[in-house]
């Protein structure tokens, strides 16, 4: 059986990993075994970072409602209630949307959110 030589799959693969790491900081960029760390690590934290990224967002637009909600004399919690007891079915980014874009909507929103709760 002949022998193989690994070299030009090889070359291939840390040519990849190189590329990726362009931009990085001192042998982080140009020494295959702190690059390929260093992107490996990039990875993790931007697999993380798009799982937190969801949470960021449901938080702001949580933190946007309260804020209008709080203006009619209201609090996010029982606001909340007043339209699952409406039968409203509208998710936290189109609210947030309606709050921020459209108040006059918004506040007849939060008019029936009121009256479902009394």
């Amino acid at each position: 059986m002949a022998r193989v030589k690994g070299g030009v799959t090889a070359h291939a693969r840390h040519k990849k990993i190189l590329k990726k790491a362009k931009g990085y900081f001192g042998r982080r960029k140009n020494t295959f075994r702190t690059a390929n760390a260093a992107v490996e690590k990039a990875g993790l934290y931007a697999y993380i970072g798009r799982k937190q990224k969801k949470r960021n967002f449901r938080a702001l637009w949580i933190q946007r409602i309260n804020a209008a909600v709080r203006e009619e004399g209201m609090v996010y919690s029982r606001f909340i209630d007043g339209l699952n007891k409406a039968g409203i079915d509208m998710d936290r980014r189109a609210l947030a949307d309606l709050a921020m874009n459209q108040p006059a909507v918004f506040k007849a929103v939060i008019a029936q959110a009121k009256a479902a709760l009394a």
